[in-house]
């Protein structure tokens, strides 16, 4: 069993910031991609941003240039600073993880989601 637990968010005003972090545990041999993805209230779930296991981000247009996505992977951990947040950047967020364990017999590789945090920009 994998978990992947969410930390940081919050209320905050317009022009604010806020920092995510979502550390992995469990069951875990290695980690590929991690990212970072929301989901408004009444609409679907979209990316925000995502990084490699190298440490290659990519954003989602909306985000560029205000949002960071940084990884350490000693702890298995992925952060997303969000600077210059808007009211439209309200939503839960999810951090997910491209997860390489290992079964009884085998090596296979998920996508693990954690619960989500709520992040609301509002005055």
């Amino acid at each position: 069993q994998v978990q992947l637990v969410e930390s940081g968010g919050g209320l905050v005003q317009p022009g604010g910031s806020l920092r995510l972090s979502c550390a992995a545990s469990g069951n875990i041999f290695s980690i590929f991609a991690m990212g970072w993805y929301r989901q408004a209230p009444g609409k679907q779930r979209d990316l925000v941003a995502t990084i490699t296991s190298r440490g290659t981000p990519n954003y989602a247009d909306s985000v560029k240039d205000r949002f960071t996505i940084s990884r350490d992977n000693a702890k298995n951990t992925v952060y997303l600073q969000m600077n210059s947040l808007k009211p439209e950047d309200t939503a839960v967020y999810y951090c997910t993880a491209e997860i390489r364990t290992k079964g009884i017999s085998s090596f296979y590789t998920y996508d693990a989601w954690g619960q989500g945090t709520q992040v609301t920009v509002s005055s």
